[in-house]
């Protein structure tokens, strides 16, 4: 037998339970993979929480959104241990990266062979299996804002798992960041590359002053109100402003909405064509996964709850 996480109904991280499965068999095309870590990410949550936006249609696996109670986990890292038939270049005890991915919440997960990346050797478990979700959103929003060399980018909420490596990654690409984060983490992001701004009242001033050059795009990880207004007062064309989250009132002002909503640019295409990318980048060092906290999968509730409170600097992670 194996386990997996999963909610028992709609609600809040008390619903979330571990269950026996049955331990998976591969299908043609496909492997099994056992788990050593998976990323937490706020659409887990949101997938059970009832605070999930309307989806397209078209959308509906991408988004975990296939069972009317969810599997959750959409980024895993593991070991292959079994192969199924048409199976090419893979093998049992490769070390490999997961994504796309669904129910990664799990000791094992049987997915499309061309769901693997092979996981550098020098990344960590817990830094492999929450580098996909997040560096991938990362580099579509960096994408979707026409980010280049010489650019200055805003970008806010700066230390949250999307944030920190949107920090990098537009450093990697030779622009100059001004990040917004808590006072504590201000530090951190100066190692990063990036020129920390304590957010709240006063934020556009204090962004002028960092950037007296101007800000050429903005990316909005925590799609406050804030961070809508300051983006559109500071960056001349809204084209070049992208928001992963936030209220209705993106819409209509011109900016690149992102995610799997009506109106919204999922990105599937530019997202799987840089994995590969993502993993060399970080095998590298050019990169890093900032973990912020590690928990066995029976502890999934605790890292929900810490993870909706808010406040945790990089990525909460299940190690199965």
């Amino acid at each position: 037998m194996a386990r997996t996480v999963r909610p028992r109904a709609f609600g809040g991280p008390d619903v979330l339970t571990v269950r026996d499965i049955d331990v998976p068999e591969p299908g043609p095309g496909e492997v099994v993979v056992q788990v050593r870590a998976a990323g937490v990410n706020p659409l887990d949550w949101k997938l059970y929480g009832g605070a999930f936006h309307e989806v397209d249609d078209d959308e509906k696996d991408g988004a975990g959104l296939a069972d009317a109670l969810p599997t959750l986990g959409m980024d895993c890292a593991g070991v292959v241990s079994a192969v199924g038939v048409g199976v090419e270049n893979v093998a049992v005890g490769d070390e490999v990266i997961v994504y796309p991915v669904t129910g990664a919440y799990s000791d094992t997960v049987v997915v499309p062979f061309s769901s693997l990346i092979p996981k550098p050797a020098s990344l960590g478990w817990a830094e492999a299996g929450g580098l996909m979700l997040a560096g991938l959103t990362a580099a579509h929003a960096l994408h979707a804002a026409g980010v280049r060399p010489g650019d200055t980018v805003l970008i806010h909420g700066g230390a949250g798992g999307v944030g920190l490596m949107a920090v990098q990654l537009a450093r990697v690409h030779g622009a100059a960041v001004v990040a917004t984060a808590a006072e504590r983490n201000h530090d951190l992001l100066r190692e990063l590359g990036a020129i920390p701004v304590v957010y709240g009242e006063g934020l556009a001033d204090r962004v002028r002053a960092a950037a007296p050059r101007g800000v050429d795009a903005a990316i909005d990880t925590v799609g406050t109100d804030e961070a809508l207004d300051v983006s559109l007062a500071l960056v001349s064309d809204p084209a070049r402003i992208a928001s992963i989250t936030g209220s209705d009132r993106r819409a209509g002002k011109g900016i690149a909405l992102l995610g799997y909503g009506p109106g919204q640019d999922a990105g599937t295409a530019y997202r799987l064509s840089m994995r590969a990318k993502l993993a060399e980048l970080a095998g590298r060092g050019d990169i890093r996964v900032v973990v912020a906290q590690t928990f066995g999968l029976t502890e999934a509730a605790r890292a929900h709850e810490l993870g909706q409170a808010g406040g945790s600097t990089g990525k909460l992670i299940l190690l199965p």
